[in-house]
């Protein structure tokens, strides 16, 4: 599979995405510029996580208006597979192409932590072959990770079964105190009602090496590559 990554200035996560996805998942990979207009025929499109034009005004908001995002946008219109992590996370909802928001953390501070999540729903391209039980450690890092929805929004998430992962502690119980920034009812990811568009906080590229101790976050990118095979 081609996988495409976005990058730009103040990205600081793509050499992680890429490094996971070509030396660890054995795929080929293409770097997209921000003022790109060419996806480069990429099946997947990924957004990294880092400070997007320094998180100026919001978090992905200048990002948001790059010229590579019209292609991004009209790549997801069409159902191509677009996936966005912490900062890619916050420019999805900027971009419109994810509902909701990513306000500052509840306890205004920088989070930089291993926290635990699990999926909460198997109905997803990334989420499909993890068991929904499992507490995955996943690390965080984010000032702007607390995910609000109105109560409309969060009812049509809960019946379209649009939530992705929560967080929880690491016996899978999900709890106020596992809650690493406030999200609404623990919410750390979703998808769109399309079911091809991603969002989440936390990084799975950086627990996805035996050199870091920690492949949790592979559970994620394994998911994604067994059901494109299938």
């Amino acid at each position: 599979m081609k996988f495409g990554v976005v990058i730009f200035p103040g990205s600081n996560c793509d050499e992680d995405i890429i490094h996971v996805l070509e030396k660890i998942m054995g795929q080929e990979v293409v770097r997209l510029w921000h003022k790109d207009h060419d996806l480069q025929g990429a099946e997947f499109i990924i957004l990294p996580g880092g400070f997007s034009f320094g998180d100026y005004l919001r978090s992905g908001a200048i990002a948001r208006f790059s010229p590579i995002m019209q292609q991004v946008i009209q790549f997801a219109e069409k159902g191509g597979y677009v996936m966005g992590i912490c900062n890619g996370f916050q420019i999805l909802t900027e971009a419109g192409l994810l509902p909701g928001a990513l306000l500052h953390n509840n306890h205004r501070k920088f989070v930089c932590r291993n926290i635990y999540m699990k999926a909460e729903t198997t109905n997803a391209l990334v989420t499909a072959q993890i068991n929904p039980e499992r507490a995955l450690k996943i690390p965080v890092a984010h000032g702007e990770g607390n995910y609000f929805a109105d109560a409309e929004l969060l009812q049509s998430l809960k019946d379209n079964d649009q939530i992705l992962f929560r967080y929880c502690d690491e016996s899978g119980n999900v709890t106020p105190d596992s809650n690493p920034n406030g999200s609404l009812e623990n919410i750390a990811g979703i998808t769109n009602k399309n079911r091809n568009v991603f969002g989440f906080m936390p990084h799975p590229e950086r627990a996805a090496d035996p050199i870091l101790g920690n492949e949790d976050g592979l559970a994620i990118f394994e998911s994604i590559l067994s059901m494109v095979k299938a």
